[in-house]
């Protein structure tokens, strides 16, 4: 894992440059660029060294922003409405008090770091730059601490409602 985490701090902010010049929206751009990260982290035995891995990124990038477009198209109505939810951010997902109050349950039973950076970003409102300073870390390593501690409480969140 730290030789992805490695990857990802070199070559998380020129990915997200590259989506933010296909989407034009910063909120979606970010969370392209961590969904195409987390793809690559899974399928990283694809990657086969015919092209240069921030090439392969970039690719899995715009294959996930061009899947994200067409899901737009074909939804409709309320589910638009929710996946615009889902792609301007984890902070507006939960606007509702018993949503609230199940993420609330379920940050209490995060481990740390991840609760704690979770909660200065969406409560706190910090910025990534601050956050990874107070931590003595990189503003990389905060993003990925924060989107694996959302994709955490979005798995229980979804298996809290199932």
């Amino acid at each position: 894992m730290g030789d992805f985490e490695a990857i990802y701090i070199e070559h998380f902010n020129n990915v997200f440059k590259y989506v933010f010049s296909l989407c034009r929206n910063e909120a979606v751009a970010e969370e392209i660029t961590q969904e195409a990260f987390y793809k690559a982290m899974e399928h990283m035995d694809r990657f086969d060294g015919k092209c240069k891995l921030y090439v392969w990124l970039c690719q899995i990038a715009k294959n996930t922003y061009y899947t994200y477009n067409k899901r737009q198209k074909r939804l409709s109505g309320a589910d638009a409405e929710l996946f615009k939810l889902e792609a301007e951010g984890v902070e507006k997902e939960f606007l509702d008090k018993e949503d609230a109050w199940k993420l609330h349950k379920l940050l209490h039973r995060m481990k740390e770091p991840y609760k704690e950076i979770f909660t200065l970003r969406v409560f706190g409102e910090l910025p990534f730059s601050k956050i990874g300073e107070l931590f003595n870390k990189t503003d990389s390593w905060a993003r990925l601490i924060f989107y694996r501690a959302k994709m955490e409480l979005r798995r229980d969140f979804d298996e809290d409602i199932l």
